[in-house]
């Protein structure tokens, strides 16, 4: 029996809430998605290095670079993800496929701790010495890094607009608060699964070995897929749609298509494809010959009946013109985060640091090597909340009217700190590994040295300000300045940036391992510590961070003022116009 249309609405608004699709019921089951994964994926990276060490006989410097490229993959997934789920899967599709291969990777990893053939035999085991993996071993390794490195991609890029879907389809009042009530929980179970991660299975790790190190996080992720299946029935799921890449890419395509052509000497409105109902209805001039793309030759061949370009491939509007503009513009200051990210990435270092010093805050616990980072978390979190809770409600009240620290001050701020955060990691490891001299320990990495490694607290701590400052003015800098159709790429410019810089570290690891040891002297970036000078590499971040920060100081005078109230005006040579609110 067919139903007419007003029947199906009177019978949609009969039937139980308890049938509707979506709603903040889900979030539990997307919240503990994401929150499994990290506390899985963030548990296994601190002692990496030292099980590729010590199972797979890799030295230090071919140990970290392998890190290095696992990260940058990892941090490029999300580009990748927010592509396919945008364009053609669905965030849905996206998250369980993500879920299942993040969770195939670790089951693979764990094989490799369960099963002797997967790796080499021990140094002290072999007539041979150390003998390195073979090719299948090492495939069959990698296989389980590229696996995670894609699943923690596909559910990082769509978690959190997964679980907006399932509020901003609701007929709710109270939508705006529950909004922002999912974005609290879901950033706050972020720090928190980081930091159990960082303790809870980098303990279990060093107490219980690889085999229970390993299958913990497994387990978890497993866990993990089978809640997010589960809810299933419950989950709004939208369908793809055109991705911004895709728009991008559309832009770039038709100005080289049409790179021959003239562009007119006046802005005329009639001259250019925009959107329907649209209030912009000309491209700026900056960056002109990007304009090509959206000029209408031929009304008639080019336009459909309802205004829309007939081929997207050879036509755009002036919206996608200027949100390509506005990416191209953000490049230089956007470039300046990649070298905080560098300084950042580098824990393998004070891993094998920590583990060489006294550890202990009791007679009978000691802090695991692994777990330092937690005190970098620690202060990003405590300044998060101490800046806008207690410093910016005190600000106001003494001054009468709200003040912030602007964007790209924060940015360079967190620059600085990271100069500063290089700068004392060179002093301490300097002080480290002249103790280990004096202690007559030379020549045993191994060795415990009577030395607390409190020492490397400070560091952590400036290093998580530095990202504190840096990364959240990064973000908000992308919102502020981009059109509010752009606000999916702030995270994507970060993740991009964190990639770029795991392979510009892997890169810069490799040389000077590769200059410091020419002659047969000892690298800098020695598997032996002592004999190494982690120190000079610090001062090499250093003084690298302090040119990156002098460069900063520069794209930020060119860029100009940054819009604080989060309105964009652009001069058209016909008097200022505002563009959007966003």
């Amino acid at each position: 029996m067919e139903f007419s249309s007003d029947e199906k609405k009177i019978t949609q608004q009969l039937l139980p809430k308890s049938r509707q699709k979506g709603g903040f019921i889900t979030m539990p089951f997307i919240i503990a998605n994401e929150a499994f994964e990290k506390v899985a994926s963030y548990g296994l990276l601190p002692n990496m290095i030292v099980y590729l060490m010590s199972d797979y006989n890799m030295s230090i410097t071919r140990g970290t670079n392998v890190l290095f490229i696992w990260s940058a993959a990892t941090n490029f997934m999300p580009i990748l993800g927010a592509f396919l789920s945008d364009s053609y899967l669905g965030r849905f599709r996206m998250l369980g496929v993500a879920s299942i291969a993040s969770l195939l990777g670790m089951i693979i990893l764990w094989l490799t701790t369960m099963v002797p053939q997967a790796k080499p035999p021990p140094c002290n085991q072999s007539n041979h010495g150390c003998i390195s993996p073979t090719l299948p071993q090492l495939a069959f390794l990698f296989s389980s890094f590229s696996l995670m490195s894609i699943g923690a991609g596909g559910i990082r890029s769509c978690s959190l607009a997964f679980g907006a879907d399932q509020l901003d389809k609701r007929d709710n009042p109270k939508n705006k608060r529950i909004l922002e009530s999912f974005f609290s929980w879901y950033y706050t179970s972020a720090a928190l699964s980081v930091m159990i991660a960082l303790t809870g299975i980098v303990y279990i790790q060093d107490h219980l070995g690889w085999k229970v190190g390993f299958g913990v996080p497994t387990f978890l992720m497993l866990f993990s897929a089978i809640l997010f299946f589960l809810a299933s029935p419950l989950y709004v799921k939208l369908k793809a749609n055109k991705s911004l890449f895709t728009g991008f890419a559309q832009v770039i395509v038709v100005t080289y298509k049409n790179r021959h052509f003239a562009l007119p000497s006046h802005h005329t409105n009639g001259l250019y494809h925009h959107r329907k109902g649209s209030k912009l209805l000309v491209p700026t001039d900056k960056l002109r010959f990007l304009n090509k793309a959206c000029i209408v030759r031929n009304p008639e061949q080019e336009l459909t009946p309802d205004g829309s370009a007939s081929e997207p491939w050879s036509l755009c509007t002036v919206e996608q013109v200027e949100e390509l503009k506005a990416l191209i513009k953000v490049i230089p200051l956007w470039s300046t985060g990649i070298m905080i990210s560098v300084s950042i990435s580098q824990s393998s270092l004070p891993l094998l640091q920590a583990k060489t010093m006294d550890r202990h805050i009791t007679s009978d616990f000691q802090i695991p090597a692994g777990s330092f980072g937690m005190f970098s978390i620690i202060p990003f979190m405590i300044w998060i909340a101490v800046y806008d809770r207690i410093i910016l409600p005190l600000v106001e009240k003494f001054t009468g009217k709200p003040k912030r620290l602007g964007v790209k001050q924060r940015m360079g701020i967190g620059l600085l700190l990271s100069f500063i955060s290089m700068t004392v990691s060179a002093t301490v490891e300097s002080v480290r590994r002249r103790t280990a001299i004096e202690q007559g320990f030379l020549d045993d990495p191994h060795a415990v040295l009577e030395m607390s490694a409190m020492w490397l607290v400070p560091q952590n701590c400036l290093t998580g300000l530095a990202e504190a400052f840096n990364a959240v003015g990064q973000t908000e800098f992308y919102y502020s300045e981009f059109p509010k159709s752009m606000s999916s790429i702030a995270l994507a410019l970060v993740a991009l940036g964190a990639a770029v810089a795991n392979l510009l570290a892997s890169l810069l690891l490799s040389t000077v391992d590769d200059v410091t040891k020419r002659g047969g002297k000892e690298s800098w970036v020695s598997s032996n510590i002592n004999k190494g000078h982690f120190d000079y590499y610090y001062r090499v971040l250093a003084i690298l961070s302090l040119i990156n920060f002098v460069y900063f100081l520069v794209c930020s005078w060119a860029y100009g003022p940054c819009d604080d109230q989060g309105i964009r005006v652009r001069d058209e040579g016909e008097g200022m116009r505002v563009e959007e609110e966003l």
